[in-house]
């Protein structure tokens, strides 16, 4: 298994990884794609705890989900299973296992000081930080995505080959999206990766 993950995050990471991971009921998995999750972390009717992680994950994506994960099996060994899922229990231990990750041995120079900002109040998803998630989704493979944010008003759009938008209003952070068959408004993130439709 720790071989595996060897292979999704940075070199640097891999001997506080490997510590973190020493817990002989700990398992992670690494699984294919799952378009609503990164990666997720619960306890098992056998009493063991599982982590898993999205394999088509960049290397510094893989590991802050990795250390998320680990950060809720720690909050619940520290704090029990009443705790909120995302709440200052897990927050600070979030914080304080991802800590020593944050250098330029581990992290690109300019990923710093988002990752900075964010850890000052992690929130549930790294992918509601819509700055953080755009600097790490430049270091994916497949790097010729179109996001929301670059498209023009009145863009009409497929969203994960699936339903068609039309781009129409911009609210403080996110953007209104009308659904053309059903003229629903939805709202997106500035970083949502579309499709765009030539009309």
């Amino acid at each position: 298994m720790h071989k595996t993950i060897q292979n999704h995050i940075p070199s640097q990471a891999i001997p506080r990884v490997l510590e973190l991971l020493e817990h002989d009921n700990l398992v992670v998995l690494i699984k294919k794609e799952r378009k609503t999750r990164h990666g997720d972390y619960r306890k098992l009717p056998n009493g063991k705890h599982q982590i898993t992680i999205n394999n088509n994950l960049n290397i510094y994506r893989f590991l802050i989900t990795l250390v998320h994960e680990i950060a809720h099996f720690e909050a619940y060994n520290s704090f029990g299973r009443f705790i909120k899922p995302h709440g200052l229990e897990w927050k600070r231990t979030f914080q304080h296992l991802m800590l020593p990750f944050i250098n330029p041995e581990v992290f690109p120079l300019d990923l710093l000081p988002l990752l900075a900002r964010h850890f000052k109040n992690p929130k549930a998803s790294s992918d509601t930080d819509s700055d953080l998630a755009y600097a790490l989704k430049q270091f994916d493979v497949n790097n010729d995505k179109t996001y929301i944010f670059e498209v023009p008003f009145g863009t009409v759009f497929k969203f994960r080959n699936k339903k068609v938008f039309r781009k129409v209003n911009k609210r403080v952070k996110r953007f209104e999206c009308v659904e053309i068959s059903t003229g629903k408004v939805y709202l997106f993130s500035p970083n949502a990766e579309i499709d765009i439709i030539e009309e």
